[in-house]
């Protein structure tokens, strides 16, 4: 998720996407609202010698002071959490590429998932723990304030509910929340990981559908928000850990057609239809007039060039596109191919080109890969 850079810490980004620019100005109205400080000034008062006045409270500008800051803790605190996960990560040498807080919270970028049952049960669970240990910090300095500042009481009891609030919602089973990656990790003590990952996205559904039912029911957008996420990134998610099962120990070497056929720049596009024909081929690599390969070209942008008249090969190419050496992971191509949006991609060794895999040879791969798996098990050698 893509946003404005703020700060780093240990070295990782921290930014903030635009839906919290939105939102934080709106979390900060309901929370300075009338009903939202006589509520929580009720459970405060329940803290050891904490006496607040809603009256005093609800005073001239106080509710909107109250409320942009208590919006800003909230969100300092939802980096702590992911600071969290970013800490226990590091700990496994896992990479953190960076931290985004954005409408419905934070989201720690790993550039691995851990595969290991214990990695990722301490990961998932340091957040919460993160978020504890914010809420009794503030819980002691609740206890520390004088009675002179009552505002500033309130926003830091209002953020020890808060924290504890959300730590036991982010420990439901609602996978891929915190407490739905515990579920995984459990789950991956005694079955595979791929398996894991689908029970726990089932379930995670299951809470989706819970959320925006509970959301309609209660006119609550968020909540419909959060269904769509959980729902989203359970099932996505399940489909990219299938996917890195089913190329496990396959690399671009594998997968690409060493038969590199090129074509130049000006060939027209009616004689590279020809050509794909005559040979079967559907994907090429483009030379310039000095024999350097400038692009590559597909039957999909062949298509694409003639719905909208391109007549050369140079109309339609690709000129951004990964190149990779033959040992690379096939998972990892398909990752560069997807961030760059590419159909194929260009396989070099000693800087030279040495075969072209496209989308329809990964396709062939996975169905090869997918019956093999259904005829011999779940371990297959390419």
């Amino acid at each position: 998720m893509k946003g404005y850079r703020l700060l780093s810490v240990w070295g990782i980004p921290i930014r903030i996407n635009v839906s919290l620019v939105v939102v934080l100005p709106v979390l900060a109205w309901l929370i300075g609202s009338g009903e939202q400080i006589d509520l929580y000034t009720q459970i405060i008062n329940g803290f050891p010698i904490v006496a607040l006045d809603p009256a005093v409270l609800r005073t001239g500008n106080t509710p909107w002071l109250i409320g942009i800051a208590a919006a800003v803790g909230l969100f300092a605190s939802v980096t702590v959490h992911e600071l969290g996960h970013a800490w226990a990560a590091r700990r496994y040498d896992i990479e953190v590429e960076s931290i985004t807080l954005w409408l419905l919270g934070g989201l720690a970028n790993l550039k691995a998932m851990p595969r290991q049952w214990q990695q990722e049960l301490w990961i998932a669970l340091a957040g919460p723990a993160a978020s504890v240990l914010v809420a009794v910090v503030c819980y002691g300095v609740v206890l520390a304030l004088p009675a002179s500042v009552p505002a500033v009481t309130f926003v830091v009891g209002w953020l020890v509910v808060t924290n504890l609030v959300l730590t036991v919602f982010n420990l439901l089973p609602a996978f891929p929340m915190d407490g739905g990656r515990v579920l995984r990790a459990l789950l991956a003590r005694s079955r595979p990981y791929a398996e894991a990952t689908r029970t726990a996205a089932r379930i995670g559904s299951l809470f989706a559908i819970g959320f925006a039912l509970l959301g309609v029911l209660s006119f609550s957008p968020m909540l419909l928000i959060l269904a769509l996420f959980v729902y989203g990134a359970a099932n996505g998610e399940s489909r990219m850990v299938a996917l890195e099962t089913l190329l496990d120990g396959v690399t671009a070497g594998d997968v690409m057609n060493s038969d590199v056929e090129v074509v130049s720049a000006e060939t027209p596009l009616s004689e590279l239809g020809e050509r794909m024909l005559a040979d079967r081929q559907t994907a090429y690599s483009v030379a310039d007039e000095s024999g350097s390969v400038v692009g590559v070209v597909s039957l999909d942008r062949l298509r694409r060039g003639r719905r909208r008249d391109a007549t050369t090969v140079g109309d339609v190419m690709v000129e951004t596109f990964p190149r990779v050496a033959p040992d690379a992971p096939m998972f990892e191509v398909v990752g560069l191919m997807n961030e760059e949006r590419a159909s194929a991609a260009l396989v070099e060794a000693d800087g030279e080109v040495v075969g072209i895999l496209t989308s329809a040879d990964l396709a062939t791969t996975l169905a090869v890969r997918r019956e093999a798996e259904s005829l011999t098990g779940p371990r297959v050698a390419m």
